[in-house]
């Protein structure tokens, strides 16, 4: 039997490699998972009458391209979040999910080859796992770019050779960052839009954690390229109600784009894509479309970040993030803290590494540890109380 060698170099998944280093260790109290990001928070309290009312829907396919319905109430929440009015039926394409559409928008999107040469696929360093595996799939060499305390933890683009750049057809980034919590500003989007006008390619802007911030909501990379007269095929937009209206099981997420590249989207779809039941679909409509149940989310993280910011007060080292729900602390070696909190006060926390990929013998985050901050408060705060006691405590 003949397999694929595409896939045969990945390292294992974060979490497999997280319980294979701690699951045979006993947890030194009763444990407190700050793992996964996964908001516990409650969902709005409608969503199981919506399911109710269109419960039918779930005896009939669901609509391929997203009902019209749902299709408004994301145009609708765009205009309203960026000021940028898109066309509903033709730039918009419901997902199952932002995995989904950030690793079929490559399939989709990116070209076979790029000035008759293998494309390059550009990823921030650490980075969400999918895009990796998105350039893979499609025969593109990934480029892990750092995005470490050195460029703002935001990836250096510009900094590449421009042989790499005339190569590149897809750059993912991630604004607020997963895991760093840092936010890419205007001129950052005007800088990253420019170049990939100049060199010709697409930007994947994966902003899922778009909703949770401190103070003034992040700048969307739509919104910056309507303002900068871009191609409108320049940005491709992702986003998802996982963290916004914590409905992390509804699986409904959105692309938003130029109708040339959401056109392509919808084609792959139709042959292999698997779209949100309709009754989930009626679900993820009233979410967009309703913003009181966000805001009193975000004032539920507002209180973390303080509760956050009072516990690691004078702790060198600790950067506050600027949005999502993540603390990216400092240690020496993450792996060995990780374990070492595990065994010491049941806290589980994930290496920084495991988010990353050794470019040139160095491995960004390697001396980091990553937090999720999604438990009720009275959890996180002995949590995270723990985690300073057991490794910056003595």
């Amino acid at each position: 039997m003949a397999f694929p060698e595409r896939f045969s170099n990945l390292p294992a998944y974060a979490f497999p490699r997280l319980r294979a280093l701690l699951d045979p260790h006993a947890p030194g109290a009763d444990p407190i998972d700050m793992t996964i990001g996964e908001p516990k928070h409650a969902f709005p309290d409608w969503v199981s009458t919506v399911i109710a009312d269109n419960a039918a829907g779930f005896g009939r396919y669901p609509a391929n391209d997203g009902t019209p319905e749902l299709q408004a109430a994301i145009a609708g929440w765009i205009q309203r979040r960026y000021g940028v009015s898109i066309d509903a039926a033709t730039q918009i394409l419901p997902l199952n999910g932002t995995r989904e559409g950030l690793f079929n928008a490559c399939i989709a999107l990116c070209p076979e080859t790029k000035r008759g040469i293998q494309p390059v696929v550009l990823t921030p360093n650490p980075f969400y796992q999918v895009y990796a595996v998105a350039a893979l799939a499609v025969g593109a060499e990934p480029v892990y770019v750092p995005a470490t305390d050195a460029t703002g933890n935001m990836p250096d683009y510009a900094s590449l050779p421009s042989d790499i750049l005339d190569r590149t057809a897809v750059a993912y980034i991630c604004s607020p960052a997963n895991p760093q919590g840092a936010v890419a500003d205007e001129s950052y989007w005007r800088d990253l839009i420019s170049l990939a006008e100049q060199h010709d390619f697409q930007i994947f802007s994966d902003e899922c954690y778009s909703e949770i911030y401190r103070e003034a909501p992040p700048v969307g990379a739509l919104q910056v390229a309507e303002r900068m007269g871009a191609d409108p095929e320049r940005v491709v937009l992702f986003n998802s109600l996982s963290k916004r209206s914590n409905l992390a099981g509804l699986r409904s997420g959105f692309a938003a784009g130029g109708p040339d590249s959401v056109k392509r989207l919808k084609q792959l779809r139709a042959y292999a894509g698997a779209p949100l039941p309709g009754p989930l679909q009626a679900v993820a409509a009233r979410a967009w479309s309703d913003e009181d149940h966000v805001t009193r989310n975000r004032a539920l993280y507002a209180e973390k970040y303080e509760i956050a910011d009072d516990i690691f007060s004078g702790l060198q080292g600790y950067m506050p993030p600027e949005a999502g729900f993540f603390l990216w602390l400092p240690v020496d070696d993450g792996e060995a803290a990780t374990l070492k909190l595990w065994r010491e006060s049941g806290v589980r926390v994930l290496p920084g590494a495991y988010l990353a990929r050794e470019v040139n013998g160095h491995t960004p985050g390697a001396d980091r540890i990553r937090v999720a901050m999604v438990a009720e408060k009275d959890d996180m705060r002995r949590g995270l109380t723990r985690l300073r006691d057991c490794l910056y405590q003595g």
